[in-house]
C-alpha cells in the first residue's frame, strides 16, 4: 500500500468500523468490506432487480447486479490510473445500489410517496440501513459493519435533516464537504456506466434508434469513426463497438482532467480532499457537456418512452398495493416481521411499522413483488 498516493484512502488509517473487529491476516480493511458486500443477501438479490426494464421482460437486459459489476470495473480502472485505493473503490461501487427497491426508480418513487408521512424513502439511506443494521450475517452485531470510508461512499446525496441523524457520516452534508476520492470515483463511474449501458439496452429493445442517437455529439463521433473503419458491421457489432469506444473516451478524459484537478489542489491527505470544497474527479467541460446531452436524450427517449412508462406505472401500482395491504393487515407479513412489529412496544406507532414494511418491500426482487401482490389479491 506504500505505492498509493498520499491523498488516497490508506486502510491502516481508516476511521474504523462501528463495532471493533480483529485484523485479518490476508486482507486489508477495504478488501474485507468488498467481500462482505459480495457475500451479503442484499447483493445477491440485485440479480433480480431492475435497472430500466422489469426483470422478467428480457433476460438480456441489465439488472442492478450486472450494473454494479460494470460500475466496479469502470471505477477500478479510474482508481488504478489515479493511484488511489482500488479495493475501497470496488467496495463502494458494489455496495452503492444495495438499497434499491424492486422496479428501479419507479419503485423508489412509489415507496417514497407511500412513506411521505413516515420520513420518506431514499435508496442511498436504505443502502446504509442494510449495511448498518438489516443484514443478519454475524452473531455479535447486525449489518455488515463496514468501514467509515465505504459507508461514506455509499451515500451520494442526503438532505440536511437526514444528515443530522447520521452522526459523523452526515457531517459532510452539513458542512458542505466532499467525500474521499474513491467515493467520488464510484459516483461518476455509476453515471458513466448507466449512460452507456442504457443506450445498449435501449437499442437492443428497439426503444432507441441509431439515427436519433446521432444527434448526440459523443455518440455521433464514434458512430462515424466506426462506420468509416468498418462499413458492413452487423447491428450488434456496430452498437458494441461504438459504446466500447465511448466508454473509453469518457474514462480517459475523466482521468486526464482529474489528474489536472489534483495537481491544482495538491491535497496531502484524505482530509484535504474532503475539505477542499470541490470535486476532484471531474470530466473536462466539453466532455461534461456531451455527457449531459446523452443523459437528456435518454431521459426523453428511453426513460419516458411509452413502453417504459407503462412498465413503471404498473410497478408503482404494485408497490403502492403492497404497502397499503401490509399497513392495513399486519397478518399478511411474515411471522418474523410480525414479531418485529410487536417488539417495537407500540403496534400503533405508525413510523416504526411503516419503516419495517418499507424495509420488507425494498428488499423484494421484481418477481417476488409481482407474485406477492398476486397472492394477496387472490385471497381478498
Amino acid at each position: 500500500m506504500d505505492s498509493l498516493a498520499a491523498y488516497a484512502a490508506h486502510p491502516e488509517k481508516s476511521k474504523g468500523r462501528i463495532h471493533k473487529s480483529d485484523e485479518d491476516s490476508y486482507r486489508n480493511q477495504y478488501q474485507r468490506d468488498r467481500d462482505r458486500v459480495i457475500h451479503s443477501s442484499a447483493f445477491r438479490r440485485l440479480e433480480y432487480k431492475t435497472q430500466v426494464f422489469v426483470n422478467h421482460e428480457g433476460d438480456m437486459f441489465r439488472t442492478r447486479l450486472t450494473h454494479s459489476i460494470e460500475v466496479s470495473q469502470i471505477g477500478r480502472t479510474i482508481a488504478r490510473a489515479l493511484n488511489v485505493n482500488e479495493d475501497l473503490t470496488e467496495a463502494i461501487c458494489l455496495a452503492h445500489d444495495l438499497g434499491h427497491t424492486p422496479f428501479g426508480h419507479a419503485g423508489q418513487d412509489a415507496l417514497n410517496a407511500c412513506m411521505k408521512e413516515f420520513g420518506g424513502f431514499e435508496h442511498n439511506l436504505q443502502s446504509i440501513r442494510i449495511v448498518d443494521c438489516l443484514e443478519e450475517r454475524y452473531a455479535s452485531f447486525s449489518g455488515l459493519n463496514l468501514t467509515f470510508e465505504t459507508r461514506e461512499g455509499i451515500i451520494k446525496h442526503c438532505s440536511r435533516n437526514n444528515a443530522l441523524n447520521l452522526g459523523e457520516l452526515g457531517e459532510r452534508f452539513i458542512n458542505g464537504e466532499k467525500p474521499g476520492i474513491e467515493a467520488q470515483i464510484a459516483n461518476i463511474a455509476d453515471e458513466i456506466a448507466y449512460n452507456n449501458h442504457d443506450i445498449d439496452d435501449g437499442l437492443r429493445a428497439e426503444l432507441l434508434d441509431i439515427e436519433t442517437l446521432r444527434n448526440c455529439n459523443l455518440f455521433n463521433i464514434y458512430y462515424e469513426k466506426v462506420k468509416t473503419k468498418w462499413n458492413n458491421l452487423t447491428d450488434d457489432r456496430l452498437r458494441h463497438e461504438i459504446i466500447r469506444r465511448m466508454i473509453n473516451c469518457v474514462v480517459s478524459d475523466l482521468i486526464k482532467n482529474s489528474e489536472e484537478m489534483i495537481n491544482q489542489v495538491k491535497p496531502i491527505d484524505v482530509e484535504q480532499v474532503r475539505k477542499c470544497g470541490k470535486s476532484l474527479i471531474t470530466m473536462s467541460d466539453s466532455m461534461a457537456t456531451m455527457h449531459k446531452a446523452l443523459k437528456k436524450y435518454l431521459r426523453l427517449n428511453l426513460y419516458q418512452h411509452g413502453r417504459v412508462m407503462s412498465m413503471s406505472n404498473k410497478a408503482k401500482e404494485i408497490v403502492r398495493f403492497l404497502f397499503d395491504s401490509y399497513m392495513e393487515d399486519k397478518n399478511l407479513l411474515t411471522k418474523e416481521l410480525q414479531f418485529a412489529i410487536n417488539q417495537t412496544g407500540d403496534v400503533k406507532n405508525g413510523n416504526e411499522v411503516a419503516r419495517i414494511v418499507a424495509d420488507y418491500i425494498a428488499g423484494m426482487t421484481d418477481r417476488f413483488a409481482i407474485s406477492e401482490a398476486e397472492r394477496i389479491k387472490r385471497n381478498l
